[in-house]
Protein backbone atom coordinates (compact mmCIF):
# COMPACT_ATOMS: atom_id res chain seq x y z
CA UNK A 1 0.00 0.00 0.00
CA UNK A 2 1.47 3.33 -0.97
CA UNK A 3 1.09 6.39 1.16
CA UNK A 4 -0.76 9.56 0.06
CA UNK A 5 -1.34 12.83 1.66
CA UNK A 6 -4.88 13.39 2.57
CA UNK A 7 -6.77 16.09 0.29
CA UNK A 8 -7.52 19.42 1.74
CA UNK A 9 -10.88 20.82 1.24
CA UNK A 10 -11.18 23.76 -1.58
CA UNK A 11 -13.22 26.35 0.54
CA UNK A 12 -13.87 28.12 -2.49
CA UNK A 13 -16.86 25.75 -3.66
CA UNK A 14 -19.84 27.07 -1.41
CA UNK A 15 -21.06 23.17 -0.42
CA UNK A 16 -18.11 22.75 1.21
CA UNK A 17 -18.34 26.38 3.43
CA UNK A 18 -21.82 25.37 4.04
CA UNK A 19 -20.91 21.80 4.78
CA UNK A 20 -17.92 23.68 7.59
CA UNK A 21 -20.91 25.88 8.63
CA UNK A 22 -23.02 23.08 9.40
CA UNK A 23 -20.41 21.16 11.37
CA UNK A 24 -19.70 24.96 13.58
CA UNK A 25 -23.58 24.95 14.33
CA UNK A 26 -23.12 21.53 15.30
CA UNK A 27 -20.21 21.84 17.52
CA UNK A 28 -21.27 25.06 18.83
CA UNK A 29 -24.32 23.15 20.38
CA UNK A 30 -22.60 20.97 22.34
CA UNK A 31 -20.00 23.73 23.98
CA UNK A 32 -19.55 23.81 27.50
CA UNK A 33 -19.41 20.69 28.50
CA UNK A 34 -17.53 18.86 31.08
CA UNK A 35 -14.97 16.10 30.13
CA UNK A 36 -12.85 13.94 32.59
CA UNK A 37 -9.45 12.07 32.50
CA UNK A 38 -8.95 8.69 30.55
CA UNK A 39 -6.40 6.53 32.67
CA UNK A 40 -6.47 3.06 31.73
CA UNK A 41 -9.45 3.00 29.23
CA UNK A 42 -11.50 4.72 32.90
CA UNK A 43 -12.97 7.98 33.45
CA UNK A 44 -11.85 10.00 36.08
CA UNK A 45 -13.25 13.29 37.42
CA UNK A 46 -10.86 14.88 39.85
CA UNK A 47 -13.67 17.44 41.59
CA UNK A 48 -11.33 20.45 39.73
CA UNK A 49 -11.57 21.70 36.17
CA UNK A 50 -9.59 23.61 33.43
CA UNK A 51 -11.59 25.66 31.47
CA UNK A 52 -11.57 26.38 28.03
CA UNK A 53 -12.55 29.70 26.14
CA UNK A 54 -12.37 30.65 22.43
CA UNK A 55 -9.84 32.97 22.02
CA UNK A 56 -11.78 35.13 19.77
CA UNK A 57 -14.91 35.24 21.72
CA UNK A 58 -13.19 35.05 25.24
CA UNK A 59 -16.50 34.62 27.09
CA UNK A 60 -17.28 31.63 24.84
CA UNK A 61 -16.57 28.31 26.86
CA UNK A 62 -15.30 25.24 24.51
CA UNK A 63 -15.80 23.16 27.52
CA UNK A 64 -14.31 22.38 30.90
CA UNK A 65 -11.55 19.13 31.34
CA UNK A 66 -10.47 17.54 34.42
CA UNK A 67 -7.56 19.04 36.08
CA UNK A 68 -4.99 16.68 37.21
CA UNK A 69 -2.06 16.43 39.03
CA UNK A 70 0.56 14.06 40.49
CA UNK A 71 -1.61 11.48 42.33
CA UNK A 72 -3.31 11.24 38.17
CA UNK A 73 0.18 10.91 36.59
CA UNK A 74 0.93 8.18 39.03
CA UNK A 75 -2.62 6.17 37.80
CA UNK A 76 -1.30 7.33 33.96
CA UNK A 77 2.01 5.82 34.22
CA UNK A 78 0.99 2.79 36.32
CA UNK A 79 -2.29 2.11 33.52
CA UNK A 80 0.30 2.87 30.74
CA UNK A 81 2.81 0.13 32.36
CA UNK A 82 0.06 -2.62 32.45
CA UNK A 83 -1.07 -2.20 29.23
CA UNK A 84 2.29 -2.29 27.56
CA UNK A 85 2.96 -5.99 28.06
CA UNK A 86 0.09 -7.00 25.80
CA UNK A 87 0.79 -3.87 23.71
CA UNK A 88 3.91 -4.29 22.64
CA UNK A 89 3.61 -8.42 22.44
CA UNK A 90 1.21 -7.88 19.47
CA UNK A 91 1.96 -7.83 16.01
CA UNK A 92 2.97 -5.08 14.00
CA UNK A 93 0.35 -5.69 11.72
CA UNK A 94 -2.18 -5.53 14.40
CA UNK A 95 -1.09 -2.16 15.69
CA UNK A 96 -0.86 -1.00 11.86
CA UNK A 97 -4.43 -2.03 11.57
CA UNK A 98 -5.77 0.04 14.65
CA UNK A 99 -3.86 3.64 13.48
CA UNK A 100 -5.15 2.68 10.07
CA UNK A 101 -8.68 2.06 11.55
CA UNK A 102 -8.38 5.82 13.77
CA UNK A 103 -7.37 7.69 10.50
CA UNK A 104 -10.82 6.53 9.39
CA UNK A 105 -12.34 7.84 12.35
CA UNK A 106 -11.09 11.03 11.70
CA UNK A 107 -12.18 11.41 7.95
CA UNK A 108 -15.50 10.41 9.10
CA UNK A 109 -15.49 13.30 11.42
CA UNK A 110 -13.32 15.77 9.65
CA UNK A 111 -15.57 18.90 9.69
CA UNK A 112 -16.60 18.22 13.24
CA UNK A 113 -12.77 18.04 14.16
CA UNK A 114 -11.98 20.70 12.35
CA UNK A 115 -14.63 22.59 14.22
CA UNK A 116 -13.72 22.05 17.71
CA UNK A 117 -10.40 23.85 16.41
CA UNK A 118 -11.73 26.67 14.87
CA UNK A 119 -13.80 27.32 18.36
CA UNK A 120 -10.83 26.59 21.19
CA UNK A 121 -7.64 27.66 18.63
CA UNK A 122 -9.12 30.21 16.70
CA UNK A 123 -8.26 28.35 13.52
CA UNK A 124 -9.82 29.34 9.92
CA UNK A 125 -11.67 27.18 8.14
CA UNK A 126 -8.36 26.28 5.88
CA UNK A 127 -6.06 26.00 8.68
CA UNK A 128 -8.49 23.89 10.75
CA UNK A 129 -9.33 21.71 7.92
CA UNK A 130 -5.55 20.76 7.42
CA UNK A 131 -4.56 20.25 10.86
CA UNK A 132 -6.99 17.65 10.72
CA UNK A 133 -5.98 16.46 7.32
CA UNK A 134 -1.97 16.38 8.61
CA UNK A 135 -3.40 14.41 11.85
CA UNK A 136 -4.58 11.78 9.25
CA UNK A 137 -1.55 11.67 7.18
CA UNK A 138 0.48 11.11 10.30
CA UNK A 139 -1.46 7.94 11.05
CA UNK A 140 -1.81 6.88 7.29
CA UNK A 141 2.39 7.63 7.26
CA UNK A 142 3.54 6.15 10.71
CA UNK A 143 1.24 3.03 9.41
CA UNK A 144 3.26 2.93 6.14
CA UNK A 145 6.45 3.07 7.64
CA UNK A 146 6.19 1.05 10.73
CA UNK A 147 5.74 -2.75 8.64
CA UNK A 148 10.01 -2.11 8.21
CA UNK A 149 10.99 -2.11 11.48
CA UNK A 150 9.26 -5.36 12.29
CA UNK A 151 11.02 -8.60 13.21
CA UNK A 152 14.44 -10.32 13.11
CA UNK A 153 17.39 -9.27 11.10
CA UNK A 154 20.18 -11.56 10.56
CA UNK A 155 23.06 -9.26 10.82
CA UNK A 156 25.64 -11.60 9.10
CA UNK A 157 26.27 -14.96 8.50
CA UNK A 158 28.09 -16.87 11.07
CA UNK A 159 29.34 -20.60 10.67
CA UNK A 160 27.40 -22.33 13.30
CA UNK A 161 26.00 -19.52 14.94
CA UNK A 162 22.60 -17.70 14.33
CA UNK A 163 22.66 -13.85 15.01
CA UNK A 164 20.14 -11.45 14.32
CA UNK A 165 18.59 -7.76 15.56
CA UNK A 166 15.75 -6.93 16.67
CA UNK A 167 13.63 -3.97 17.05
CA UNK A 168 11.94 -3.28 20.76
CA UNK A 169 9.63 -0.68 22.22
CA UNK A 170 11.49 1.47 24.80
CA UNK A 171 7.79 1.80 27.11
CA UNK A 172 5.76 3.44 28.44
CA UNK A 173 6.41 7.25 27.68
CA UNK A 174 5.00 11.09 28.10
CA UNK A 175 3.97 13.36 25.22
CA UNK A 176 3.77 17.00 25.80
CA UNK A 177 2.00 18.71 22.93
CA UNK A 178 1.45 22.46 21.77
CA UNK A 179 -1.44 24.43 21.58
CA UNK A 180 -1.20 25.98 17.72
CA UNK A 181 -1.69 22.03 15.96
CA UNK A 182 -3.71 20.42 18.51
CA UNK A 183 -4.98 17.63 16.67
CA UNK A 184 -2.28 17.23 14.23
CA UNK A 185 0.99 17.73 16.28
CA UNK A 186 -0.64 15.75 19.06
CA UNK A 187 -1.92 12.69 16.89
CA UNK A 188 1.87 12.46 15.20
CA UNK A 189 3.39 12.78 18.85
CA UNK A 190 1.18 9.94 20.20
CA UNK A 191 0.70 7.41 17.07
CA UNK A 192 4.43 7.12 16.11
CA UNK A 193 5.46 5.78 18.86
CA UNK A 194 2.50 3.21 20.15
CA UNK A 195 2.20 2.02 16.42
CA UNK A 196 6.01 0.95 17.24
CA UNK A 197 4.59 -1.07 20.39
CA UNK A 198 5.12 1.90 23.47
CA UNK A 199 2.14 2.96 25.57
CA UNK A 200 1.63 7.23 25.88
CA UNK A 201 0.68 9.34 28.97
CA UNK A 202 -0.61 12.28 26.79
CA UNK A 203 -0.34 15.80 28.28
CA UNK A 204 -1.51 18.12 26.06
CA UNK A 205 -1.28 22.10 26.42
CA UNK A 206 -3.87 23.88 28.93
CA UNK A 207 -4.68 25.80 25.63
CA UNK A 208 -6.50 23.11 23.78
CA UNK A 209 -7.47 20.47 26.15
CA UNK A 210 -10.90 19.45 24.39
CA UNK A 211 -9.45 18.66 20.88
CA UNK A 212 -7.20 16.07 22.92
CA UNK A 213 -10.44 14.93 23.95
CA UNK A 214 -11.61 14.36 20.92
CA UNK A 215 -8.34 12.66 20.00
CA UNK A 216 -9.45 9.75 22.67
CA UNK A 217 -12.88 9.88 21.15
CA UNK A 218 -11.39 9.25 18.12
CA UNK A 219 -9.08 6.19 19.31
CA UNK A 220 -11.67 4.62 21.28
CA UNK A 221 -14.03 4.18 18.77
CA UNK A 222 -11.12 2.76 17.00
CA UNK A 223 -10.77 0.35 19.42
CA UNK A 224 -6.91 0.96 20.83
CA UNK A 225 -6.80 -0.98 24.28
CA UNK A 226 -7.36 0.72 27.66
CA UNK A 227 -3.93 2.05 28.40
CA UNK A 228 -2.36 2.57 25.46
CA UNK A 229 -3.38 6.24 25.12
CA UNK A 230 -4.16 7.71 28.30
CA UNK A 231 -4.98 11.29 28.81
CA UNK A 232 -3.90 13.58 32.11
CA UNK A 233 -4.84 17.44 30.88
CA UNK A 234 -3.73 19.81 33.81
CA UNK A 235 -1.61 23.12 33.85
CA UNK A 236 1.87 22.69 33.09
CA UNK A 237 3.24 24.04 36.89
CA UNK A 238 0.89 21.11 38.15
CA UNK A 239 2.03 18.02 36.35
CA UNK A 240 4.77 19.12 33.51
CA UNK A 241 7.86 18.90 35.87
CA UNK A 242 6.33 15.68 37.61
CA UNK A 243 6.13 14.00 34.29
CA UNK A 244 9.26 14.74 33.49
CA UNK A 245 10.92 13.76 35.99
CA UNK A 246 8.92 10.39 37.11
CA UNK A 247 10.99 7.25 37.54
CA UNK A 248 8.56 5.33 35.70
CA UNK A 249 8.51 7.88 32.67
CA UNK A 250 10.88 6.41 29.77
CA UNK A 251 10.77 8.97 27.13
CA UNK A 252 9.74 12.43 26.63
CA UNK A 253 8.21 13.76 23.02
CA UNK A 254 8.31 17.33 23.55
CA UNK A 255 6.94 20.17 21.14
CA UNK A 256 6.85 24.12 21.96
CA UNK A 257 9.30 26.68 23.00
CA UNK A 258 12.65 26.77 23.56
CA UNK A 259 12.61 27.86 26.89
CA UNK A 260 10.23 24.84 27.98
CA UNK A 261 12.32 22.25 25.86
CA UNK A 262 15.46 23.39 27.39
CA UNK A 263 14.24 22.58 30.80
CA UNK A 264 12.88 19.24 29.85
CA UNK A 265 16.59 17.91 28.89
CA UNK A 266 18.06 19.29 31.40
CA UNK A 267 15.64 17.26 33.97
CA UNK A 268 15.47 14.46 31.97
CA UNK A 269 18.89 14.09 32.27
CA UNK A 270 18.43 12.94 36.60
CA UNK A 271 18.30 9.17 37.12
CA UNK A 272 16.01 9.33 39.92
CA UNK A 273 15.70 6.52 42.62
CA UNK A 274 14.34 3.18 41.04
CA UNK A 275 14.44 4.76 37.50
CA UNK A 276 16.14 1.77 35.26
CA UNK A 277 17.32 3.90 32.09
CA UNK A 278 18.82 7.21 30.44
CA UNK A 279 15.54 8.88 29.64
CA UNK A 280 15.30 9.29 25.61
CA UNK A 281 13.97 12.67 24.60
CA UNK A 282 12.74 13.87 21.68
CA UNK A 283 12.42 17.99 21.18
CA UNK A 284 11.06 20.49 18.83
CA UNK A 285 11.20 23.82 20.09
CA UNK A 286 10.35 26.65 17.15
CA UNK A 287 12.82 29.23 15.12
CA UNK A 288 12.98 32.64 13.78
CA UNK A 289 12.34 31.85 10.68
CA UNK A 290 13.33 33.78 7.68
CA UNK A 291 12.54 34.63 3.67
CA UNK A 292 15.05 35.82 1.77
CA UNK A 293 14.41 37.77 -1.65
CA UNK A 294 16.90 38.45 -4.31
CA UNK A 295 16.94 40.97 -7.00
CA UNK A 296 16.37 38.62 -9.60
CA UNK A 297 12.77 37.57 -7.85
CA UNK A 298 9.10 38.46 -9.27
CA UNK A 299 8.44 40.89 -6.23
CA UNK A 300 4.27 40.22 -6.48
CA UNK A 301 5.02 36.45 -6.15
CA UNK A 302 7.55 37.49 -3.55
CA UNK A 303 5.15 39.39 -1.58
CA UNK A 304 2.20 37.06 -1.45
CA UNK A 305 4.78 34.35 -0.57
CA UNK A 306 5.97 36.24 2.40
CA UNK A 307 2.52 37.97 3.65
CA UNK A 308 1.36 33.74 3.44
CA UNK A 309 4.54 32.66 5.37
CA UNK A 310 4.10 35.39 8.10
CA UNK A 311 0.61 35.71 8.64
CA UNK A 312 -1.04 32.21 8.59
CA UNK A 313 -2.97 31.50 11.87
CA UNK A 314 -1.68 35.08 12.99
CA UNK A 315 2.30 33.92 12.90
CA UNK A 316 1.72 31.33 15.26
CA UNK A 317 3.44 28.48 13.82
CA UNK A 318 7.27 27.23 14.67
CA UNK A 319 7.57 27.78 10.70
CA UNK A 320 6.01 31.39 10.28
CA UNK A 321 8.45 33.90 8.51
CA UNK A 322 9.06 36.51 11.15
CA UNK A 323 12.52 37.90 9.25
CA UNK A 324 11.80 39.31 5.59
CA UNK A 325 15.20 39.80 4.21
CA UNK A 326 15.27 41.84 0.83
CA UNK A 327 18.29 42.83 -0.83
CA UNK A 328 19.35 46.72 -1.36
CA UNK A 329 17.88 46.87 -4.57
CA UNK A 330 14.74 46.19 -4.41
CA UNK A 331 13.90 46.41 -0.75
CA UNK A 332 11.55 49.22 -1.37
CA UNK A 333 9.78 47.91 -3.77
CA UNK A 334 9.44 44.63 -1.75
CA UNK A 335 8.17 46.69 0.74
CA UNK A 336 5.63 48.39 -0.80
CA UNK A 337 3.60 45.84 -2.10
CA UNK A 338 3.90 43.58 1.31
CA UNK A 339 2.86 46.54 3.27
CA UNK A 340 0.20 46.59 0.91
CA UNK A 341 -1.31 42.97 1.03
CA UNK A 342 -0.28 42.89 4.99
CA UNK A 343 -3.27 45.63 5.20
CA UNK A 344 -5.48 43.95 2.98
CA UNK A 345 -5.56 41.02 5.89
CA UNK A 346 -8.93 40.39 7.97
CA UNK A 347 -8.86 39.74 11.41
CA UNK A 348 -11.92 38.25 13.82
CA UNK A 349 -13.56 35.70 14.87
CA UNK A 350 -12.56 32.16 13.61
CA UNK A 351 -15.75 30.79 12.99
CA UNK A 352 -16.14 34.05 10.39
CA UNK A 353 -13.49 32.57 8.22
CA UNK A 354 -11.10 35.39 7.91
CA UNK A 355 -7.41 35.28 6.98
CA UNK A 356 -6.55 34.95 10.91
CA UNK A 357 -8.11 35.12 13.91
CA UNK A 358 -7.37 36.24 18.18
CA UNK A 359 -4.12 34.80 19.34
CA UNK A 360 -4.24 31.80 21.64
CA UNK A 361 -4.44 33.49 25.27
CA UNK A 362 -3.74 36.83 26.55
CA UNK A 363 -0.33 35.87 27.61
CA UNK A 364 0.61 35.87 23.83
CA UNK A 365 -1.00 39.25 23.05
CA UNK A 366 0.48 40.94 25.49
CA UNK A 367 3.97 39.08 24.64
CA UNK A 368 2.91 40.74 20.61
CA UNK A 369 2.24 43.67 22.01
CA UNK A 370 5.36 44.00 24.32
CA UNK A 371 7.89 43.28 20.80
CA UNK A 372 5.37 46.08 19.13
CA UNK A 373 6.51 48.24 22.05
CA UNK A 374 9.90 47.53 21.39
CA UNK A 375 9.83 47.89 17.55
CA UNK A 376 8.24 51.13 18.53
CA UNK A 377 11.81 52.25 19.76
CA UNK A 378 14.06 50.40 17.56
CA UNK A 379 13.02 50.72 14.20
CA UNK A 380 10.18 51.57 11.90
CA UNK A 381 6.22 50.62 12.09
CA UNK A 382 4.86 50.36 8.50
CA UNK A 383 1.49 48.87 9.76
CA UNK A 384 -0.50 47.21 12.54
CA UNK A 385 0.84 47.72 15.86
CA UNK A 386 -2.52 47.61 17.85
CA UNK A 387 -5.10 45.04 19.31
CA UNK A 388 -7.49 44.37 17.11
CA UNK A 389 -11.43 43.68 17.71
CA UNK A 390 -12.90 43.46 21.28
CA UNK A 391 -14.26 40.70 22.40
CA UNK A 392 -10.43 38.27 21.57
CA UNK A 393 -7.15 38.22 22.10
CA UNK A 394 -6.34 39.92 18.91
CA UNK A 395 -3.54 42.13 17.59
CA UNK A 396 -3.32 43.20 13.77
CA UNK A 397 -0.97 42.64 11.28
CA UNK A 398 2.07 44.49 11.79
CA UNK A 399 5.13 44.87 9.79
CA UNK A 400 8.29 46.86 11.13
CA UNK A 401 11.10 47.74 8.79
CA UNK A 402 15.08 49.23 9.29
CA UNK A 403 15.11 46.50 11.97
CA UNK A 404 18.71 45.32 13.11
CA UNK A 405 19.86 41.85 12.37
CA UNK A 406 21.00 42.16 16.05
CA UNK A 407 17.94 43.03 17.35
CA UNK A 408 15.50 41.54 19.63
CA UNK A 409 13.07 42.00 16.81
CA UNK A 410 15.33 39.97 14.69
CA UNK A 411 16.57 37.26 17.29
CA UNK A 412 13.91 36.67 19.36
CA UNK A 413 10.77 34.40 18.89
CA UNK A 414 7.53 36.14 18.94
CA UNK A 415 5.07 33.76 17.84
CA UNK A 416 2.45 36.19 16.62
CA UNK A 417 1.85 38.42 13.20
CA UNK A 418 4.91 40.42 13.75
CA UNK A 419 7.21 40.51 10.61
CA UNK A 420 10.35 42.62 10.66
CA UNK A 421 12.32 43.30 7.34
CA UNK A 422 15.90 43.31 6.92
CA UNK A 423 17.99 44.81 4.21
CA UNK A 424 20.79 43.32 2.91
CA UNK A 425 23.07 44.96 1.12
CA UNK A 426 23.44 41.66 -1.14
CA UNK A 427 22.81 37.76 -1.38
CA UNK A 428 26.05 36.78 0.71
CA UNK A 429 24.84 39.58 3.29
CA UNK A 430 21.70 38.25 3.58
CA UNK A 431 22.65 34.56 3.59
CA UNK A 432 24.60 35.25 6.68
CA UNK A 433 21.86 37.32 8.42
CA UNK A 434 19.41 34.75 7.82
CA UNK A 435 21.88 32.48 9.66
CA UNK A 436 22.56 34.70 12.05
CA UNK A 437 20.41 33.55 15.08
CA UNK A 438 20.55 30.27 17.91
CA UNK A 439 17.44 28.50 15.53
CA UNK A 440 17.56 26.54 12.54
CA UNK A 441 13.98 25.76 12.22
CA UNK A 442 12.84 26.83 8.52
CA UNK A 443 14.01 29.04 5.90
CA UNK A 444 13.49 30.14 2.84
CA UNK A 445 15.13 31.98 -0.90
CA UNK A 446 12.92 33.19 -3.89
CA UNK A 447 15.20 33.62 -6.61
CA UNK A 448 15.50 32.99 -10.20
CA UNK A 449 19.64 32.62 -9.73
CA UNK A 450 20.32 28.39 -9.81
CA UNK A 451 23.58 29.22 -8.47
CA UNK A 452 22.29 30.95 -5.51
CA UNK A 453 18.92 28.44 -5.00
CA UNK A 454 22.21 25.59 -4.96
CA UNK A 455 23.77 27.90 -2.94
CA UNK A 456 21.40 28.09 -0.19
CA UNK A 457 20.89 24.44 -0.09
CA UNK A 458 24.64 23.72 0.80
CA UNK A 459 24.49 26.96 3.11
CA UNK A 460 20.92 28.14 4.73
CA UNK A 461 21.46 26.17 8.13
CA UNK A 462 17.50 25.04 8.95
CA UNK A 463 16.10 21.90 9.19
CA UNK A 464 13.69 22.55 6.56
CA UNK A 465 14.45 24.76 3.09
CA UNK A 466 12.09 26.28 1.24
CA UNK A 467 13.09 27.26 -2.40
CA UNK A 468 10.67 29.97 -4.54
CA UNK A 469 7.39 28.88 -1.87
CA UNK A 470 6.37 29.75 0.76
CA UNK A 471 7.76 28.75 4.38
CA UNK A 472 5.10 26.78 5.74
CA UNK A 473 3.02 24.31 5.30
CA UNK A 474 5.19 20.79 5.06
CA UNK A 475 3.60 18.15 4.26
CA UNK A 476 3.76 14.56 6.01
CA UNK A 477 6.23 12.28 4.36
CA UNK A 478 7.09 14.79 1.47
CA UNK A 479 8.99 17.51 3.85
CA UNK A 480 10.05 15.61 7.24
CA UNK A 481 9.64 18.62 9.51
CA UNK A 482 12.38 19.42 12.33
CA UNK A 483 14.84 22.23 13.02
CA UNK A 484 18.95 22.25 13.44
CA UNK A 485 20.68 24.22 16.16
CA UNK A 486 18.30 24.90 19.15
CA UNK A 487 15.37 24.24 16.92
CA UNK A 488 15.17 20.78 17.98
CA UNK A 489 16.52 17.59 18.22
CA UNK A 490 16.78 16.50 14.72
CA UNK A 491 14.50 13.70 14.09
CA UNK A 492 12.12 14.29 11.70
CA UNK A 493 8.29 14.48 12.10
CA UNK A 494 6.54 12.88 9.25
CA UNK A 495 9.75 10.97 8.04
CA UNK A 496 11.08 8.01 7.37
CA UNK A 497 13.49 8.12 10.84
CA UNK A 498 10.79 8.97 13.15
CA UNK A 499 9.95 5.83 14.21
CA UNK A 500 13.24 4.52 15.18
CA UNK A 501 13.61 7.03 17.99
CA UNK A 502 11.12 5.34 19.96
CA UNK A 503 12.70 1.53 19.57
CA UNK A 504 16.06 -0.13 21.24
CA UNK A 505 17.71 -2.55 19.47
CA UNK A 506 18.19 -6.11 20.22
CA UNK A 507 21.00 -8.24 19.12
CA UNK A 508 20.67 -12.39 19.37
CA UNK A 509 22.91 -14.87 19.10
CA UNK A 510 22.09 -18.67 19.30
CA UNK A 511 24.71 -21.40 18.62
CA UNK A 512 23.33 -23.62 16.69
Amino acid sequence: MTFTNEALTDFTVSENVDAYRAALSEVRSRLGADYPLTIGGEKHETGDWIESHNPGRTTELVGRSARGGPPEIDRALAAAWEAFRSWSARSMEDRIDLVRRLADVMRSRRFELAAWMTFEAGKNFAEADADVAEAIDFCEYYAHQAPGLAGEHETYPSPGESNTSMLVPLGAGAVISPWNFPLAIFTGMAVGPAVVGNTLVLKPSPDTPIVAQMFIECAEAAGFPPGVFNLVTGADADIGDYLVDHARTRFINFTGSLTTGIRINQRAATVHPGQLWIKKVGLEMGGKDALIVDETADLDYAARMAVASGYGFGGQKCSAMSRLIAVESIHDELVDRFVALAEELEVGPADENPDFSALINERARDKSLHYIDIGNETATMLAGGAPGPDGGHYVTPTVFADVSPDSKLAQEEIFGPVVSIIRARDFDDALGIANGTMFGLTGGLISNDRARLDRAKREFEVGNLYLNRKITGAFVGLQPFGGLRLSGTTVKAGGPYYLRQYLAEKTIAEKL
